[in-house]
């Protein structure tokens, strides 16, 4: 399947530049299609890439945490009766904004999903041209300190890390606040200064390999 997978940098940016003004509304799209796209193009300004990262971020917004990138929800391996064969990318792109028998409506309520994912991609995925979904880091970040009366410094991190195994799937592990990336607005006081803080934190880098996050605090 490896031959299918045209490179994601030009395909991407192909695509993602005939979206503005082309698309249908945002609640017909497959939107974690769209989220594939508009991810790997580095958010480009358009009215679907805003909807497909408003729905990125929505759902690392608690609670639940979701997988910000469900790609299982994207049919990559989809076909269509076409005169002549289409690549991953023009397939995608038909999947997300143009094929009717693959609209999604986005406003009617979702299933909750797991925090781990063993789904997959539907294609192999492995390739260096997918890194960027593997990029995807989601940090859910609760860290607490204080002196006690006895003037011992009481610290509790239940800081975990969500990220994404190379066919796609979705796993949580323990992490810690050394490990949160500088974009956080993390700032732990030296000493033992009362300090409290929860957010979820997600970053990302797209095919160029240009960084992007966002954070949620609550």
């Amino acid at each position: 399947m490896k031959h299918m997978v045209h490179s994601v940098a030009a395909a991407a940016a192909i695509s993602i530049s005939s979206l503005v003004g082309s698309a249908a509304p945002a609640q017909a799209y497959q939107v974690d299609c769209a989220i594939l796209l508009c991810l790997s193009g580095g958010w480009p300004a358009s009215a679907p890439c805003a909807h497909a990262r408003a729905v990125f971020i929505r759902r690392i917004t608690p609670w639940p945490i979701e997988p910000p990138l469900q790609i299982w929800r994207c049919p990559m391996g989809a076909s269509f009766n076409e005169p002549a064969p289409m690549s991953l990318m023009e397939r995608l792109y038909d999947i997300a904004f143009r094929d009717p028998l693959s609209v999604r409506q986005e406003t009617a309520p979702l299933p909750l999903v797991h925090v781990q994912a063993d789904d997959q991609a539907d294609i192999d995925i492995s390739g260096d041209a997918f890194d960027f979904v593997r990029s995807i880091r989601v940090y859910h970040i609760q860290y607490r300190q204080n002196e006690n009366r006895d003037g011992d410094c009481n610290r509790s991190d239940s800081t975990r890390l969500g990220s994404y195994g190379l066919q796609g799937d979705y796993r949580w592990t323990r992490s810690g606040v050394a490990q949160v990336p500088t974009a956080s607005e993390l700032t732990i006081p030296k000493g033992c200064r009362s300090y409290f803080y929860r957010s979820v934190f997600v970053d990302w880098r797209d095919h160029a390999g240009n960084y992007g996050s966002e954070e949620v605090r609550y």
